[in-house]
């Protein structure tokens, strides 16, 4: 069956997301992230594409990203490549590293590129990792320090100085954006990454664990990306507790 066209951006903004096949690691170390990083300047000065927000997780990467709609397949391209390349070569293994090709969605007006400059910055926090500020492969830090492959002339122009940007990403959305979806999330598939992550089968059992191993195996499924509300449902545990756990 032939794939869909991409839609692709009128404004030439566009919410681009990818993530390791199966859910798998695509960042084991401090030196992949800067790596992956380190790609994705290399490849927008090459292709003349500018990155207005990023965000690393361990299994995926949200992007906002301005350019022309072939350039910003052209990156994608480049950057996926190398980086398989490099991540297959160091943890010797084969195959694809990134499920499918990525995903995207065009971001047509400014209330809108707003909504997912904050939401890509907020993904730490979301996933209950660490406050957004403390994120240290997200580019929050960079407001006013933007390196060249980033342009946030737009977002600052809608924004203002820097008090202004941390209370807005600070601030809550009800807007949703894109995000994976693929019909995996439910309830069976949170047991089987549980039983994968810590090695048990009973999900309640985190409840006779003392708060240090609770803690430690909380941010171990979190890591592995079940949710809050899926970990409270299924552990039993309160969500003050899960959410808390690793902050």
């Amino acid at each position: 069956m032939p794939r869909v066209a991409r839609l692709m951006s009128d404004s030439g903004y566009m919410h681009v997301i990818v993530r390791g096949i199966g859910r798998h690691l695509l960042f084991e170390d401090t030196h992949d992230y800067k790596h992956y990083l380190n790609r994705l300047e290399r490849y927008c000065k090459e292709t003349d594409v500018k990155v207005c927000a990023y965000c690393l997780m361990a299994n995926h990467v949200h992007m906002l990203v301005h350019g022309e709609s072939s350039s910003i397949i052209l990156l994608m391209k480049k950057i996926g490549v190398s980086y398989s390349g490099y991540f297959n070569k160091k943890y010797d293994r084969v195959g694809h590293l990134f499920q499918d090709r990525y995903k995207s969605e065009p971001v047509e007006d400014e209330k809108y590129l707003l909504t997912v400059f904050r939401y890509i910055l907020q993904n730490p926090e979301k996933a209950s990792i660490c406050a957004t500020r403390d994120y240290p492969w997200s580019s929050y830090a960079l407001y006013d320090r933007a390196p060249d492959f980033m342009d946030l002339s737009v977002i600052k122009d809608l924004l203002g100085d820097s008090t202004q940007y941390a209370k807005y990403i600070a601030s809550e959305s009800d807007e949703e954006c894109l995000e994976y979806n693929d019909g995996k999330h439910d309830d069976e598939w949170a047991k089987e990454v549980f039983a994968k992550c810590l090695g048990k089968s009973a999900v309640t059992d985190l409840q006779t664990l003392d708060k240090r191993n609770r803690d430690e195996a909380l941010v171990k499924l979190k890591k592995c990306g079940l949710s809050v509300r899926q970990i409270e449902r299924l552990t039993g545990l309160g969500r003050n507790i899960v959410q808390k756990a690793g902050n």
